[in-house]
């Protein structure tokens, strides 16, 4: 049987999950179909979500469409948590990306749509709420074409638009007009194509059946994409839909005899509170009590293994290509982790390049607990949430006994505070949300400790230069000395601390760019007394070179110097004409930076950037400013260098307390005050 792994995505409120129910009843897996607003759907399992009515985490469900296994996986549509969309799209086949018909093409939309483009997955577009007040087919799509993709068919007609008898005729190739617009937009991917259709008589078209198997072929390579009509409430259109899921995408048979791989997505906890791991398998079969290494050098045994099929997952003795499988027995498996043989290649759009193609949380804040005894249980709750969601980027202040977590938004915030209430008894607080900075050198810088020289008490030399590199090129670690002038032990612990180092630049905040090579090198080699015992006071150990990289490492940056940065989010701004004078003057107390607006019938459209730490601010305003009519999109987009005085200015020092007192530390170890 073939399999396809088709992810449900949306700005939130679009109905994605509603759609997910409706796609499970007309399989046939469930009887009656929930509802968001009662708690009753498939997906949204989780206490919080129903009680939300928001998707938060990711979940998957199985349902057949003739021969084709379909796990379809529900992603959140709130921006808050786009960290679960992101490990989603890991495993995806292809995408049905759903619009609301009233609302049209929002700010999540367009994240969602760039990212689906650039990773090339498959995708399907459909347009939902056709029965709501307000729905509207030609804006939307023209919507579309113009702020997500300029290569959209719409594959019917909506009818009924409004009301509750809306509906939606799919075109069966009659239709003159559909098949020219369908071979226009195809003969631009396709020079073949194109050539026949120059080549025909005025009034002459292209084989129905030919434009059929090119619009299959071109969407599975995500050149165009396909747009139905119709609402997951009535379930208009979603036949409709899912002639064309089974069509248009991509499902396949996998290699069920060969050597075992998949990749890991997601992380949960099992009832015993035992790690459990999913895993879309990418080839062969795995069985329960196998033992499958995973990641660098983890291994572990599986001790029981569940599929999904008929809508939820069911327990079974084995797992093959092509599944999306429950593992339990990986202790210490992560998100991201390979599971089986590392060496089973995989294609391009399955790797773990995939992740990284959403902006990085830029807010955090640090959590307190309300009863200082539970310090240590708000640590290991939080230690499992970060399994289940790495960005959230735990980290623990041991001088201060501060526990800080990174943030989207303040929506995820809450949703970790009723977490650790309701999931593990602990109760939080928070401080004030600051924006999550970083810093970059505005030059180069070097220096070198000697050993034997002081004021380097250690029994190691290192020496380092640091210099700048382009945004997003991420930290290098270069050598200018040989290879084998020390043990490769030295080496990887200079390497090792480097990276560590650079989580905390002069003013406190993470360096993400940069070249630090390795220009001196020195060690003492093992010695030991007459009578063969090991001296370590006369020998070097890696803790010799952990604590002196800092050191050197720090005197270069300081040489160097840095700059901070802060995160900006361009945005698109819909407005009435009449109210653009009176927003220009907040604008510029908020510190962005307009374009020259467009105008867009009787409304401005106003682009531009705004410091992430302002996004909000302006949330709030808009509706006064613009008497409700003002729509706002906003997404992160860049680094900018902080300057100027206004008081939303960010702070430079993020931390100096924290700098000041790991640096004194440093020098009491060295001296031995």
């Amino acid at each position: 049987m073939r399999t396809l792994n088709l992810g449900i995505l949306a700005h939130v409120d679009a109905g994605k999950t509603s759609l997910t129910e409706r796609l499970l009843h007309a399989a046939g897996v469930i009887d009656r179909i929930g509802r968001v607003d009662d708690g009753s759907t498939q997906t949204d399992s989780l206490a919080l979500e129903r009680q939300r009515g928001i998707t938060i985490k990711s979940a998957v469900v199985s349902f057949p469409i003739d021969d084709i296994t379909v796990n379809l996986i529900d992603t959140p549509g709130h921006p808050d948590f786009i960290a679960e969309v992101e490990r989603s799209l890991n495993v995806l086949d292809g995408a049905v990306l759903v619009i609301s018909a009233v609302e049209g093409v929002q700010a999540q939309t367009r994240v969602l749509m760039r990212t689906l483009r650039r990773l090339r997955i498959p995708t399907l577009i459909f347009v939902n709420k056709i029965d709501r007040r307000g729905a509207h087919d030609g804006r939307v799509l023209r919507a579309v074409a113009e702020r997500l993709s300029p290569a959209v068919v719409p594959m019917g007609a909506a009818y009924g638009l409004g009301t509750r008898g809306a509906g939606f005729t799919p075109y069966d190739g009659t239709e003159t007009a559909f098949a020219g617009g369908l071979a226009e937009t195809l003969a631009d991917h396709d020079d073949a194509l194109m050539a026949a259709y120059l080549e025909l008589d005025d009034e002459a078209v292209l084989p129905y059946d030919r434009l059929r198997r090119e619009l299959a072929a071109q969407t599975r390579r995500a050149v165009v994409h396909p747009a139905y009509f119709g609402s997951a409430i009535t379930g208009a259109g979603v036949d409709a839909l899912i002639a064309g899921i089974k069509e248009l995408l991509p499902a396949s048979e996998r290699d069920t005899e060969g050597a075992v791989s998949g990749t890991v997505f997601k992380i949960d906890r099992g009832p015993a509170g035992e790690k459990v791991a999913y895993v879309r398998m990418l080839s062969g079969t795995v069985r329960t009590r196998d033992r499958l290494p995973f990641g660098r050098d983890g291994a572990g045994k599986v001790t029981a293994i569940s599929v999904f099929d008929q809508g939820s997952a069911v327990p079974c003795e084995s797992a093959e290509a092509g599944r999306i499988a429950v593992l339990h027995g990986l202790g210490g498996v992560r998100i991201g982790d390979t599971v089986g043989d590392t060496g089973a290649t995989a294609p391009t759009t399955d790797s773990l390049s995939r992740y990284g193609h959403f902006a990085p949380p830029s807010l955090e804040t640090v959590v307190v607990p309300c009863r200082s005894a539970d310090r240590g249980a708000l640590h290991a709750a939080l230690a499992q949430l970060a399994e289940q969601d790495p960005l959230i980027n735990l980290r623990q202040d041991e001088l201060r006994q501060e526990i800080s977590v990174s943030l989207y938004g303040e929506v995820q915030k809450e949703v970790i505070q009723a977490t650790l209430a309701n999931d593990f008894g602990v109760e939080v607080t928070f401080r004030e949300t600051t924006t999550i900075c970083v810093e970059r050198l505005t030059g180069s810088g070097s220096a070198v400790e000697i050993m034997g020289k002081d004021p380097n008490p250690f029994l190691a030399t290192v020496g380092l230069r640091v210099d700048p590199a382009p945004v997003d090129s991420g930290v290098e670690f270069r050598l200018e000395v040989e290879l084998g002038s020390m043990p490769f032990a030295f080496m990887k612990a200079v390497e090792d601390t480097v990276r560590e180092t650079l989580l905390q630049g002069i003013h406190g905040w993470r360096i993400p760019d940069c070249t630090v090579t390795l220009t001196h090198s020195g060690y003492a080699p093992r010695q030991s007394h007459s009578h063969g015992v090991f001296d370590k006071s006369m020998s070097s150990t890696g803790g010799d070179f952990r604590n002196l990289t800092p050191l050197v490492l720090m005197s270069a940056i300081e040489q160097a110097g840095t700059m901070v940065h802060e995160p900006m989010h361009r945005f698109r701004l819909e407005l009435p004409a009449d109210v653009y004078g009176s927003l220009l003057p907040v604008l510029a107390r908020l510190r962005a930076v307009p374009r020259t607006p467009s105008t867009q019938g009787d409304s401005y459209v106003l682009e531009g950037e705004i410091p992430a730490a302002q996004v909000h601010e302006l949330e709030q305003r808009l509706p006064t400013l613009t008497r409700g009519e003002g729509v706002l999109e906003s997404a992160f987009d860049h680094y900018r260098p902080v300057t100027g005085t206004a008081p939303s200015r960010p702070r430079t020092d993020h931390d100096p307390l924290h700098r000041k007192e790991y640096l004194l530390r440093v020098v009491r170890r060295i001296t031995g005050g």
